[in-house]
């Protein structure tokens, strides 16, 4: 009798979770079938944190059985709208619904519904699980709502001013300098993603934190004890690439000896991570204390403003929240960092590999590099007067994100339905529906776009005024050329997100990337190693088709194997 009801056990439990997901299919189905929308029934809840985990392994296995691809492999696991781009929309219509059995989730390729989403954020927040994994090390300016939010916007936003972009100049283009003198030594490299995530990660620890190093290659690392931004630099990489684990297990739980070693080391990362800002907290805190001389970092204003007639509760004595406790300074340093590192050094290695398919583009950013420059050596330039005169390095930037976004935005309605104008029509979003910005798909689809829509061309966010700028050693005469920036509302570009929510770190993000062109595309030149009995041509053919199957979702948008673009640097 025991051993049947053992065996019964599982059985029961199956069947029970079977009926619960049923319940849950049927119940999110009849009510997104009430608002007409196209539907796709799929068997698995899209941000899952379990699904998550094995959603490109089980999606791949299914396709290898017969008559296995189907709605399932197309749109049920992360990535998907990289692959498919606008090609969903142009067949179903600008918005769908996918149906799972957690939640229904409203897929939009309109621009002016995902503008109006944006600008009304009181009815659209953020669902709390898609920002759960930023909340590690404390509350910040991207998982706080209502007036808490606004709190944190005001003083994140003064912290990102031209002082702190003066120094990310700096500190790109001597990266950058310093990493193209690696690269061009080699015969070729296969290192783009490790190398400028290295440059990132000093970009992002100088501006942060007031530190600078010396760039090191991949094959030049040395000992985390001789150097605190390779501990610093190891810790966020692990807390990044293993968040999912950290999010469901939460942090405190990982310290625990019967848990694999990757989830032991991932809590031992988070140690060095907190000892790391706290150390900078504490010795900018005596700075100030000392009314010394402040460096112009981001640390020192989340310092100041944490030291604002604040308690540590977060208030000033007559209770007004009007700075920042010391773990809301961690929570926000922990988004610079994930932000800032992980997301600008992605779009950094798929842009280079872009740039590489095309030789032209490179001939037309050195160009403008040079006539801007002249003389000036590349380390002695400065922001104020360099960064606004290079359009075209910036509409490279455009160009790479806006094929590639490497953080998406989700909304939801929350706990009521919201009504929302679809075209001539208005329809009201069922409550607790995750509302998607299909970025991919606002990108690339033709109507916004024309007929080269996917295809990499920066010249599209380029027009020119003026009379012709007279010829100068190394560029050739042309006319005033301006970056053409999109609108403030209904553009079907939102690289970083859009209203009054967008990231408070754009122009730290652009900085950095076009600082890095500078060091590496004024006097140098990049190309594919053909494979043998390939030409150029077919080399370049065949990075880009590398980009395009190879490029997916981790945690954020990256190249998944970019090891395999192997590449040769050579000078002008």
């Amino acid at each position: 009798m025991f051993f049947s009801a053992f065996l019964l056990a599982p059985v029961a439990l199956f069947l029970s979770l079977a009926l619960y997901l049923l319940y849950g299919l049927l119940v999110n189905y009849t009510a997104a079938r009430k608002t007409g929308l196209p539907l796709i029934v799929l068997p698995f809840d899209c941000g899952n944190p379990l699904w998550l985990i094995i959603d490109r392994k089980v999606a791949q296995l299914v396709r290898r059985i017969p008559f296995g691809p189907g709605t399932f492999t197309r749109f049920n696991w992360r990535g998907w709208e990289i692959w498919d781009r606008y090609r969903a929309h142009q067949q179903l219509g600008d918005a769908i619904f996918f149906v799972t059995p957690g939640k229904n989730y409203l897929q939009l390729c309109d621009a002016e519904a995902v503008s109006e989403i944006f600008q009304r954020r009181g009815d659209f927040p953020r669902p709390p699980e898609s920002t759960e994994m930023l909340n590690i090390f404390g509350p910040n300016v991207g998982t706080t709502d209502g007036p808490q939010w606004q709190r944190h916007r005001k003083i994140t936003a003064s912290s990102f001013n031209e002082q702190v972009n003066e120094r990310v100049w700096v500190e790109s283009i001597q990266q950058s300098t310093d990493l193209i003198q690696y690269w061009s030594r080699k015969p070729s490299i296969n290192s783009v993603a490790v190398d400028t995530r290295t440059v990132s990660l000093h970009v992002m620890s100088g501006a942060i934190f007031g530190k600078s190093y010396p760039f090191r290659g991949a094959d030049q690392e040395i000992p985390a004890s001789k150097d605190d931004s390779s501990s610093y630099g190891e810790a966020l990489k692990i807390i990044l690439d293993r968040c999912i684990p950290l999010v469901v297990l939460g942090r405190k739980n990982l310290n625990n000896p019967w848990l694999p070693r990757k989830l032991r080391e991932l809590y031992r990362a988070t140690l060095v991570f907190q000892q790391h800002m706290t150390e900078a907290y504490e010795s900018e805190k005596q700075v100030m204390m000392r009314n010394d001389k402040l460096e112009n970092n981001l640390m020192t204003s989340l310092v100041r403003a944490s030291l604002a007639n604040v308690d540590q509760k977060g208030s000033t004595p007559g209770g007004h929240h009007e700075g920042l406790t010391e773990e809301e300074v961690y929570g926000n340093v922990f988004v610079f960092n994930f932000a800032g590192h992980d997301a600008t050094a992605n779009s950094l290695a798929i842009g280079i590999c872009l740039l590489a398919t095309r030789p032209d583009i490179q001939d037309w950013i050195s160009e403008e590099i040079n006539a801007v420059l002249g003389g000036v050596d590349s380390t002695k330039s400065s922001y104020e007067a360099t960064f606004r005169r290079l359009p075209r390095c910036l509409a490279v930037v455009f160009e790479t994100v806006r094929l590639y976004t490497a953080v998406a935005i989700a909304k939801s309605t929350g706990s009521s339905a919201r009504s929302l104008k679809l075209g001539a029509a208005t329809v009201m979003v069922p409550k607790n529906t995750v509302v998607i910005p299909n970025y991919s798909a606002l990108h690339t689809h033709p109507r916004y776009w024309g007929d080269n829509s996917v295809d990499f061309e920066p010249s599209r966010w380029i027009t020119s005024s003026g009379p012709p700028v007279p010829a100068t050693k190394g560029a050739s005469a042309h006319a005033v050329e301006h970056l053409k920036e999109p609108p403030a509302r209904n553009s079907p570009f939102v690289g970083w997100s859009g209203g009054a929510r967008s990231c408070p770190g754009r122009k730290f993000a652009q900085v950095e990337f076009v600082g890095v062109l500078v060091g590496l595309f004024r006097d140098f030149k990049v190309k594919p190693v053909p494979l043998k009995g390939e030409d150029d041509g077919m080399a370049r053919a065949r990075l880009l088709e590398q980009i395009r199957m190879d490029t997916g979702m981790r945690l954020l948008l990256q190249m998944l194997h970019p090891e395999k673009a192997v590449l040769e640097w050579r000078r002008r």
